[in-house]
């Protein structure tokens, strides 16, 4: 037997002490780790508190906004079926001008016919056959003196 110290125990009580201070290490980053946790919980804590305070003002206003949205929608909805009939009177003005013009364009032909036949009559009756007024010399005819010292024709 040896009294020597042996290497084996060397190295098992170094492997001891170094998983010792390995456990020591993640014990410290454990418990700043529950430090930043316990921080953070306090922080939502806090958020959720101030959260809980605004939440009222925040839901009334929510609650008024979409009475506004209702209310809003509701007018828009009205302003679309007023449109609507709008549209519909202003198709009907159309047709009913369309039908107007319709009507009165053949009259209005019909009587410039008129108007034109009977100023043509009227010429025939006035001048005569001849295309000739009384009183005036036909084109290029010598025009005569009235006795007035005024010569009428051309």
């Amino acid at each position: 037997m040896s009294s020597g110290i042996d290497g084996a125990l060397v190295r098992d009580v170094l492997v001891g002490l170094g998983v010792l201070l390995v456990g020591v290490g993640i014990l410290v980053l454990c418990m700043a780790l529950a430090r930043v946790f316990n921080r953070v919980n306090r922080t939502l804590d806090e958020v959720d508190r101030q959260l809980a305070t605004l939440s009222v003002p925040v839901v009334e206003m929510l609650g008024h906004v979409g009475g506004i949205t209702d209310t809003a929608d509701a007018t828009v909805a009205r302003l679309g079926t007023v449109v609507g009939t709008l549209e519909t009177v202003a198709g009907g003005v159309g047709n009913t001008a369309k039908l107007a013009t319709d009507a009165v364009a053949p009259a209005l032909v019909n009587l410039g016919a008129v108007l034109t036949g009977l100023t043509a009559g009227l010429r025939r009756l006035v001048i005569g056959r001849g295309g000739v007024m009384p009183d005036h010399p036909p084109n290029g005819a010598p025009s005569h003196d009235d006795g007035i010292g005024v010569s009428s024709g051309t």
